[in-house]
């Protein structure tokens, strides 16, 4: 970190979503109401996985570690963004922000690798369905799960420490609710073409190479599916992966929007809008789309209400 950045910087100003004090209490009830969705649905979905012994698969197992995934990842945002709603003050520290930037940036890489990781496992369980059980075997189960773990939080480091690592020449004010990596660099007074051009690399790497892996693994899905002679069969199949997929378009379609785009092509505050989509949206929709579509969760679910 250069000297200068240390003996400045030390606190940053968000400028959050809006500077109108109606607006600001419109959308602190709404982001409360979010996120109490969110608590309330990833840690349900945690427990029926926990308690149900027909939810003990490796499909519910991944499915138990997303909840872990959505909770983490949208407290690491939606508390602080809560209270600036209703704070005049929206200055947050510098350790803060590293730490807010850290922890969102792991989590959601590591949500990155874990929906490869379920696309694997429901490949494995359509396309060599006999072999299932050996190949996906509660070991195997729980080295992907700490990997993917891992990944995330070994793989942000260097992101963060290139983001923090330019000289802004003490400006501070970050055109957003929270510490995003993209709007950090805005604020570098200095050529950053090469920091931006690792993260945009970096970027490829932790969002591009897994949506091709999961692209590839469901056409085989989808050529196993087409196979089927049961109607029945083929429509209980596609709805279970019909789930995985709509997350996936919405985790990855919002993310690689904000991430993966030319900086001076961003329109005012259209970064925000996406940040909201990938940091609360989806860990709200996310239980739903599960739940809804997955009869076994519902089943669960009742039974739970029924003890």
């Amino acid at each position: 970190m250069h000297l200068k950045n240390e003996t400045i910087l030390r606190e940053f100003i968000l400028l959050g979503l809006s500077s109108d004090p109606k607006t600001q209490v419109a959308l602190f009830i709404v982001f409360t109401l979010m996120y109490t969705i969110i608590l309330i649905g990833n840690f349900l979905i945690i427990v029926l996985v926990l308690t149900d012994a027909n939810l003990q698969t490796p499909m519910y197992f991944f499915l138990c570690n997303l909840s872990f995934l959505d909770l983490g990842y949208s407290t690491s945002t939606l508390p602080r963004t809560l209270k600036d709603l209703l704070s005049i003050n929206k200055v947050i520290s510098y350790g803060e922000c590293v730490a807010q930037m850290y922890t969102g940036l792991s989590l959601g890489e590591s949500e990155c690798v874990l929906l490869v990781v379920m696309a694997y496992d429901r490949y494995v369980a359509i396309c060599y369905p006999l072999h299932y059980t050996t190949i996906m075997s509660k070991k195997v189960c729980i080295r992907l799960a700490v990997g993917t773990w891992m990944c995330g939080f070994f793989l942000s480091a260097p992101v963060v420490a290139l983001a923090f690592n330019i000289d802004t020449c003490g400006h501070n004010v970050i055109n957003h609710f929270a510490c995003e990596v993209t709007e950090v660099l805005s604020l570098g007074c200095e050529n950053i073409i090469v920091v931006e051009f690792i993260i945009f690399i970096v970027s490829i790497i932790i969002l591009l190479t897994p949506v091709i892996f999961i692209v590839i693994s469901y056409i085989y899905i989808i050529q196993n599916i087409l196979k089927i002679a049961s109607s029945s069969g083929r429509r209980k199949v596609f709805s279970t992966c019909g789930s995985h997929m709509m997350v996936v378009a919405i985790f990855y379609g919002t993310t690689m929007a904000s991430y993966m785009k030319p900086r001076s092509s961003s329109l005012p505050g259209t970064d925000k809008v996406i940040a909201i989509f990938y940091a609360i949206v989806t860990p709200m929709l996310n239980p739903m789309i599960y739940t809804l579509r997955n009869n076994d969760v519902k089943a669960a679910f009742v039974k739970l209400i029924k003890k």
